[in-house]
């Protein structure tokens, strides 16, 4: 449980970025009963804190117009989270990050402690991220036009570049946003295909707001859906493979990019397509369980070859 300190400081936060919230959904956020807030509200007032308080059924706090906070105090774990997460945003891709996280931390070190300011530093100096991949350069405005239009389900209009160079345009309803494998997605449904569709963000020429808006599905998952779009595309040669383990320990494993699984009472049932059978062996290869090729046969001639690889190359090493 957090300190009543942090509290009374998050009841702060929470007025200055919400204006006007009442003591009940003021509570709910900090996950206490109405009577600890108001004590935490007369904190505040005897700090020299200026709140209004609305009594009755629709009563409300707020803080008193024009007053300003004094600068911001984080915690030694805020300003961890802080800068590893504006480290990050280095590596992700988007055109104007680089000089936005240079501002970002030189705004926060202005209003940290001298010693809090040292222990940042040296996280920015000598902390390296690897995403894996190196990331395509995106367009910020895409990231935050779409976004935006995710979040107020309002439908929008793309120019978009297919991997040919061809081009198309379409409206299209964002669900949400998802980063893989060095590459930014929206997903949502396409009107012009008249289906669900990830699209990757350094293909979109354009996006232009419409007026128009849409229902996304509940509890949405941006991720999960790009993951399964990417394990089912229509490639040349259906596998199955029946993997002697349970479903929670092949998601503890992230192997969701290869395929789509599916629980059964002897296992776990992995279907996919592929290009490349000697691609998926390697995957198969990696695999820390058991498992049993169902098809196709070519299939286990592929995994018998490295196989064979693999003992060579520890016969040579031992």
């Amino acid at each position: 449980m957090s300190h009543p300190a942090s509290r009374v400081l998050t009841v702060l936060e929470l007025l200055q970025a919400h204006g006007r919230l009442s003591g009940t959904d003021l509570a709910q956020r900090l996950d206490v009963d109405v009577r600890t807030l108001r004590r935490y509200i007369r904190v505040l007032e005897d700090i020299g804190i200026p709140i209004m308080a609305e009594r009755g059924r629709y009563g409300a706090y707020s803080l008193v117009p024009g007053f300003k906070l004094p600068p911001l105090v984080f915690g030694d774990d805020e300003a961890l989270a802080l800068s590893l997460g504006l480290l990050a945003a280095r590596r992700l891709g988007l055109a104007d990050a680089a000089p936005a996280v240079a501002s970002a931390l030189a705004k926060l070190e202005r209003v940290m402690p001298a010693a809090l300011q040292k222990r940042i530093r040296a996280v920015a100096e000598t902390v390296t991220l690897d995403l894996s991949h190196t990331p395509a350069a995106t367009d910020s405005a895409a990231l935050l036009e779409l976004s935006a239009a995710a979040q107020s389900q309002r439908r929008v209009r793309l120019d978009y570049r297919a991997a040919d160079g061809a081009g198309s345009r379409r409206d299209f309803d964002a669900y949400g946003l998802a980063f893989r494998s060095g590459r930014w997605y929206a997903v949502g449904h396409c009107h012009l295909r008249r289906e669900l569709r990830s699209f990757r963000l350094d293909r979109i020429v354009t996006v232009i707001p419409l007026d128009q808006s849409f229902g996304r599905p509940a509890n949405f998952d941006a991720a999960a859906q790009l993951e399964l779009a990417m394990a089912t595309l229509p490639r040349a040669i259906a596998v199955e493979v029946l993997l002697h383990t349970d479903l929670a320990r092949v998601q503890a494993e992230s192997l969701g990019s290869i395929g789509v699984f599916e629980a059964r009472d002897d296992g776990v049932l992995l279907r996919t397509r592929t290009d490349s059978l000697e691609w998926f062996a390697r995957q198969l290869a990696r695999l820390p369980f058991d498992f049993e090729i169902l098809l196709p046969d070519e299939l286990r001639d592929a995994l018998a070859t490295q196989a064979q690889r693999l003992v060579r190359a520890a016969r040579q090493n031992a």
